[in-house]
């Protein structure tokens, strides 16, 4: 479900709306509550936890990040864009004190019959450059550095097994199995913790808004 952010009351409901939702991939960093322009939009947000995708209005917004329960000190006190008419997956990465947030836009494509749309986003603070493999050996992303997402592309819906591997050398990082990916739909398969650490490198596959949202 999704609901009007706070800080959008009292707005004329006639205006165009975007959508942004929360992800906190930041592993060593504790759970947080989240302000944009001083009003709250996320309580308690822990690491690998998304929000629900929030209506707002498009602008300029001043993004605060606290421990949860506080409201000082600042973990994080940045500004970003919202772009107009847009679904947009806010990520806060990064090693704890060296934050940041990451927006990655979700474009509206039109779905050919028995596909889905997938990209891959590296949010591993300590990941060398990673692909991510088909079962069969098919390289669907190469390449990608970590705070880089990808653009979508096509693939058919289905049962998928995946491989992480280490971009320069093919040694494999994760191995990812029978994941169910439905027509229609678009996904965003996030990695996400610490190669080597704690917590250990996972995946996050969230059905992405722009499957469901029209703006």
């Amino acid at each position: 479900m999704r609901r009007p952010c706070p800080y959008m009351a009292g707005h004329d409901m006639r205006q165009q709306f975007s959508y942004m939702r929360l992800l906190h991939a930041s592993p060593n960093m504790q759970t947080v509550d989240v302000y944009a322009n001083g009003s709250p939009i996320a309580y308690g947000l822990s690491y690998g936890g998304f929000t629900e995708y929030l209506q707002m209005v498009p602008g300029r917004y001043i993004v605060q990040i606290f421990a949860a329960g506080t409201t000082a000190p600042e973990l994080l006190n940045t500004v970003f864009e919202l772009p107009g008419q847009s679904i947009n997956t806010a990520v806060i990465i990064g090693l704890a004190p060296n934050i940041t947030i990451k927006t990655f836009f979700e474009t509206v494509i039109q779905i050919a019959p028995g596909q889905l749309y997938l990209r891959f986003a590296n949010l591993v603070p300590n990941s060398p450059d990673m692909d991510l493999v088909l079962s069969d050996g098919t390289r669907l992303f190469e390449d990608v550095t970590f705070g880089m997402a990808t653009n979508y592309r096509p693939i058919t819906a289905g049962t998928r097994i995946f491989n992480l591997l280490q971009s320069v050398t093919g040694a494999r990082l994760l191995y990812v199995p029978n994941i169910s990916l439905a027509e229609g739909r678009f996904y965003t398969i996030y990695a996400v913790g610490l190669i080597g650490g704690t917590p250990p490198l996972q995946v996050l596959i969230p059905l992405d808004g722009n499957s469901y949202i029209r703006v």
